[in-house]
Order: C-alpha cells, then sequence, then structure tokens
C-alpha cells in the first residue's frame, strides 16, 4: 500500500505516459519529411500533423501496454523496470479505460485533420484512413486481448513495420503524394533502431517475461541470442543509412550520422559486456538518446545536402 501512497496521480500518470519513449514516436516524422525536404516536396503543416498523430499513437501504445501488462499480471514487484501507475494501484482500470478512449478520440481527430490537409485523391484518403486504423489496433493490441501479439514474439516485426517503414514513408508519401522507393533505407533503418529500443526493453524484463508467460523475441532467443541480435540489428541500421548516402547523396554533409557511430558502438559494448537483466535498465534510455541522435544527425544531413 505503501507504495501506492508514495506517488502522486499526476505522477503515476506521467509514469504511464513514458515521455523517455515519445521520440520513437516523432524521429520518423523528422526522417520522412527531411526525405520530402530533399526532394522539394515539404509541407510543413502535415509534417507537425504527422508529429502530433505519431506522438499520440505513441501515448496510446504506452498506455496500452501499461494497461495489457496490469490486467494480466506481468508487471509484479519482481520485474526489474519501473513499476507504472495501475501497478502501485494509483490508477485504476477504469481510469486508463477513460484515457485509452480520450486518446484514441485525440488520434482519430488529428489524424482525419492530417488526411484532410494531405491527402489529393479519394484511393488515398481512403489508404491512410485504414492505415491509421490499423495503427490504433496495432497499438492496444500489443498487450491488450486474449492473444496480444506482444506475448507471441511479435513486437519487433510490429516495430519495424510502423515506426520505420510505415511512419517514414508513410510521411514522405503525404507531402509528396508519390511512393518513393528511395526512402526504403532510410524507413528501415530508422524502424531498426526503434526495434533496438524495445530489445533492450525486452532483455530488461526478460526474467519477469519468462515467468508471466509473455514470450518476447528476446525470450525466445535467451539473453545472449538478444544481445547478437541487438548487435546485429543496430549494425544493419547504420548500413542502411551509409548505403543510401552512398547511393543518392553525394556530398560529405550526408554524412554527418557518422557521428552518432561511437555512441551506437558505446552501447553495444556494454550490452555485450553486460549479461544481466539489471544491466539493461540504464541501456533503455541511453539506446532512445542514441535513436534520437542518429536520426536527427541523418535529417539534418539530407537536409543540407539539398
Amino acid at each position: 500500500m505503501s507504495s501506492s501512497t508514495s506517488i502522486s496521480r499526476k505522477q503515476a500518470w506521467l509514469e504511464s505516459l513514458r515521455p523517455k519513449t515519445l521520440p520513437l514516436g516523432v524521429i520518423a516524422i523528422i526522417t520522412g519529411s527531411a526525405l520530402a525536404y530533399l526532394t522539394g516536396n515539404f509541407k510543413w503543416p502535415v509534417a507537425l500533423l504527422a508529429l502530433i498523430t505519431a506522438g499520440l499513437l505513441q501515448i496510446l501504445s504506452n498506455l496500452a501496454n501499461d494497461y495489457g501488462d496490469a490486467v494480466k499480471g506481468s508487471d509484479t514487484a519482481e520485474r526489474i523496470g519501473p513499476l507504472r501507475g495501475m501497478q502501485k494501484g494509483v490508477i485504476t482500470q477504469e481510469d486508463m479505460k477513460k484515457a485509452l478512449k480520450i486518446n484514441i478520440i485525440a488520434a482519430c481527430i488529428s489524424g482525419v485533420l492530417l488526411i484532410v490537409v494531405a491527402c489529393e485523391k479519394p484511393e488515398d484518403a481512403i489508404g491512410f484512413l485504414m492505415l491509421g486504423l490499423v495503427a490504433i489496433v496495432a497499438a492496444i493490441t500489443y498487450t491488450v486481448g486474449k492473444k496480444p501479439y506482444g506475448y507471441l514474439g511479435l513486437g519487433d516485426i510490429s516495430v519495424l513495420i510502423f515506426f520505420g517503414w510505415l511512419s517514414v514513408m508513410g510521411t514522405y508519401y503525404l507531402q509528396a503524394n508519390t511512393l518513393n522507393m528511395f526512402t526504403f533505407l532510410p524507413a528501415t533503418a530508422c524502424g531498426l533502431l526503434s526495434v533496438a529500443v524495445l530489445n533492450i526493453n525486452n532483455m530488461r524484463d526478460i526474467v519477469n517475461d519468462v515467468k508471466a508467460g509473455k514470450n518476447t523475441f528476446a525470450v525466445r532467443l535467451g539473453p545472449q541470442g538478444a544481445r547478437i541480435y541487438h548487435t546485429i540489428i543496430i549494425i544493419v541500421a547504420i548500413l542502411c543509412l551509409a548505403f543510401f548516402n552512398l547511393l543518392y547523396l553525394h556530398g560529405w554533409t550526408g554524412w554527418l550520422f557518422l557521428l552518432a557511430v561511437p555512441m551506437l558502438m558505446n552501447h553495444i559494448r556494454r550490452v555485450l559486456s553486460d549479461p544481466t537483466p539489471e544491466g539493461m535498465r540504464p541501456m533503455l534510455e541511453n539506446m532512445v538518446k542514441a535513436a534520437l541522435f542518429t536520426n536527427v544527425l541523418f535529417s539534418i544531413g539530407v537536409v543540407l545536402s539539398k
């Protein structure tokens, strides 16, 4: 009971929002907008609405994850990661349900405005409306429902799709009104760096997840396999950005993202050298910062290359 009275409701909601993860919802939009600028298609109203919509979807995902894990009993006192408002008893199930409904409404309003402002063809509007609904369902069903896909080890591919391919390529399409496959490499890199964030989270919680029957990809790979996998996805992300520059950019500014490589390599070294779940706790924020730094530098380089 002491844990529930040790924090205020405001602090409990802030913990459930997980502000340290919110950059993941916007870095893809920044990258896609930079690519649109490179081709002369940047539209700031579209970019702004895309940022707002992505942020709301990220918040929805965070709140839904807390709700799903709390209902299923996955988050216990044995968990290494921080317990959220619901687990501490400060936020009730009804409170969280109301918050989820409000967030869904806000995301729908923002998404519809984005479609109205960006889409020039009816088929595009219908397509992005469907994608938006799929994104909302995916954000909720990661941990909520009878068979949440996060408990089946499918969270990594979902993050790659939604935080990489759809977010970056979709942002570009909404501004350029055309699909350009040169966005695929940056989209893949952005998605993989977000997958790395999820993987750190899952490596931290691997012991508790095994007990709770939450078969994340890290659980399936095991502690050592998850660390090798972590190394591979970060290196592949770097290579994707490098190949993009070799193929499409010709100035030195496109290589600004290399300034983030030492940070990424140091992160990998620390992950590989510490086999304990406890050691992954500070690595989560570290990986978020590394992903943000890499994508921002890449986007600046792309803009300066025009």
